[in-house]
């Protein structure tokens, strides 16, 4: 089993490259953050021409996630779980496929910076870390009902030095200060799995390269696209693998898919 997760940054702004990479790749399941559109005005036609279902929890102009799977799919919760939340961040999936069920989950984790580009005034830090507790929870419940479990998505977290280019931009910043990374970390404790450390413990992985001061050309990226594994999985786990190429094409996004290949 093929799953793809890829904040795309506007859904409706690179559906042609959405679709171009549906048909190269032609996963079982894809995973997508910001899509930046209302439900209503999601490419439903588009990406169902291809066989896939889409569920969808939209927001105008901001946020946003969605599931495609090509298998039948039951849609389990919108947002998190006893977590107000004004905003579209978490959608999650059940589906079968060779008589195992999974629980698929795609996952925008809020930044936590404040509109200078650091923590500030701490209180969108306050909202990440409080958003990070719901999902530990969540993450905690999950467990006593699935064995497979897959939670992918754009986390807004550098867990480690060698996730980013550079860590002295980023001393101050909410995607690498010590309250969030602890928090991620909590998350492996229940004994989930990050897919690509799990596969490559050293191997650079870098997932966002800014659209600015050539960013990408200079590999100046860091890693803060993650597919959690539940344990079962993790076993399962054959590879895992960052497209860049697609962050180089024509009218990317600024983050580039992750791809994860699973037996069966």
């Amino acid at each position: 089993m093929k799953i793809l997760t890829y904040n795309i940054n506007s859904v409706n702004a690179r559906i042609d490259g959405l679709l171009n990479l549906l048909k190269k790749e032609n996963p079982d399941v894809v995973l997508l953050q910001e899509i930046k559109t209302e439900t209503k005005n999601f490419p439903f036609f588009e990406v169902e021409s291809l066989g896939y279902q889409a569920e969808v929890l939209g927001e105008k102009s901001y946020n946003g996630v969605a599931v495609l799977c090509k298998h039948k799919m039951t849609l389990k919760e919108k947002n998190l779980p006893n977590f107000t939340d004004e905003h579209s961040r978490y959608l999650e999936v059940e589906f079968v496929k060779e008589q195992n069920k999974y629980c698929v989950a795609s996952l925008y984790l809020p930044n936590g910076n404040s509109s200078t580009g650091d923590i500030g005034n701490k209180e969108k830090l306050r909202y990440k870390l409080e958003f990070m507790d719901a999902l530990y929870a969540h993450l905690q419940n999950l467990k006593n009902t699935y064995e497979n479990i897959i939670i992918g998505g754009d986390f807004n977290v550098i867990l480690s030095e060698a996730d980013v280019y550079d860590t002295k931009p980023f001393i101050n910043n909410a995607l690498y200060v010590k309250e969030v990374k602890d928090k991620l970390k909590s998350m492996f404790y229940l004994g989930y799995y990050d897919a690509y450390r799990t596969k490559y413990p050293n191997q650079i992985g870098y997932t966002f390269w800014d659209y600015t001061q050539n960013a990408l050309l200079q590999d100046n990226g860091m890693r803060i696209d993650y597919f959690l594994l539940s344990p079962k999985l993790a076993d399962k786990l054959k590879e895992v693998s960052v497209d860049k190429e697609t962050r180089k094409s024509a009218k990317p996004s600024d983050h580039a898919p992750l791809i994860a290949e699973i037996e069966e």
